[in-house]
């Protein structure tokens, strides 16, 4: 795999009439770190195959990285230098929503600017683009599934202490209400790269909750899903995530991830025609070794095929164009043929639960749009 192109090398900063520059902001480090060679990979491999089939506009798509890992303010400062200076024409990338929150309204007025990461819901920002899950589509029927099911009703929210976990915290809240005899019956929230869960199990142990709710970033979900299996909890609460790829799964460790469920829009065992193609390429690209390409990953290729849609669509890199002609852009990916409604992607949302380093899908959930 190719190492991060840095922005201390001026050579890659050439901005001609022949390249469309686009800065992918992914985690390098922190503890969504765990997932960034993926996205990286994942955002190549897309960037690759738009090229060979002749660029966005007759140009040819390079990626500037950004690493999205850092303080949400220092991103923000190195993402809209690089706009200000017009080095890069465009932005997307896969990180937390406190980072999307420094980014948007410095740049989203100036480049289209394509959110990968799954989220709260409730972006509005002229120019900004989400590719991927919110609670309403994805935590909400995973929650009414497993109530039925499984009987799951009482749910202790577990999160990192930022907006992405608790906003959803309080979505859940609504949607435990809406089934009989469902309710949270406590929260948590952590600090970005917690390592000792000792307090938070030995509330949840004093509940009645038969259910918990992980709304933990990479490396801290890791961490928790092996405190959580050695205090013996696994054996009385399912677990459910909105943020697990397989790569968390296997730092998990089988021994730690039973009963353990997750829901996004893409898992690497689908075994549809699109999924399957875009894993041959991708092992073709990289190797058998390469970081598993889960949900998080995948959904770097989906936000460079979704940036050059629009930009295609357009004819144009203006901003306020790219947003007039957004509800006409579709594109076909991983995910299948997707469309926009509301600059969000409308996509197939799964329920899947682990099973060793990999996960099986069980489901998939209702949506309140249609999607033939």
């Amino acid at each position: 795999m190719r190492r991060p192109l840095h922005l201390h090398r001026p050579e890659w900063l050439r901005v001609d009439d022949s390249t469309l520059n686009v800065a992918l902001v992914y985690p390098m480090q922190g503890p969504a770190g765990i997932f960034g060679p993926a996205c990286e990979a994942c955002a190549r491999l897309a960037a690759e195959e738009i090229n060979e089939d002749g660029g966005v506009l007759g140009r040819e798509l390079r990626l500037l990285e950004v690493d999205g890992g850092a303080r949400p303010e220092t991103v923000a400062e190195e993402v809209e230098a690089l706009v200000a200076t017009g080095a890069v024409h465009g932005v997307t990338g896969w990180h937390i929503s406190s980072v999307r929150q420094a980014v948007a309204p410095r740049v989203a007025h100036r480049v289209p600017y394509v959110y990968t990461a799954l989220y709260e819901g409730g972006e509005r920002t002229d120019g900004v683009f989400m590719t991927s899950e919110t609670p309403d589509w994805q935590l909400q029927p995973a929650m009414r599934l497993l109530a039925e099911t499984r009987r799951v009703r009482r749910w202790f929210v577990v999160g990192n202490d930022y907006v992405w976990p608790r906003r959803t915290a309080r979505a859940a809240r609504r949607y435990a209400r809406a089934l009989r005899g469902g309710r949270v019956c406590g929260e948590a929230y952590l600090p970005l790269g917690t390592e000792d869960f000792a307090d938070v199990l030995r509330r949840i142990e004093h509940t009645d909750a038969d259910g918990v709710l992980m709304l933990l970033v990479g490396s801290d979900a890791v961490r928790f899903n092996r405190a959580f299996a050695a205090s013996g909890l696994d054996q009385r609460c399912l677990r459910l995530s909105t943020l697990m790829d397989e790569n968390m799964l296997m730092a998990s460790g089988p021994e730690t991830t039973g009963d353990l469920f997750s829901t996004a829009g893409f898992f690497a065992s689908l075994a549809n025609q699109d999924t399957l193609d875009f894993h041959g390429r991708y092992a073709g690209r990289f190797g058998f070794e390469a970081p598993a390409p889960g949900s998080l990953g995948e959904s770097c290729y989906e936000g460079v095929l979704l940036l050059a849609s629009l930009i295609e669509r357009a004819r144009t890199l203006d901003v306020c164009a790219i947003s007039a002609a957004a509800e006409s852009v579709s594109y076909e990916g991983p995910r299948g043929l997707l469309h926009l409604h509301d600059r969000h992607v409308r996509q197939r949302i799964y329920l899947a639960e682990a099973a060793g380093p990999d996960f099986n899908v069980v489901a998939q959930l209702p949506s309140p749009y249609d999607l033939s």
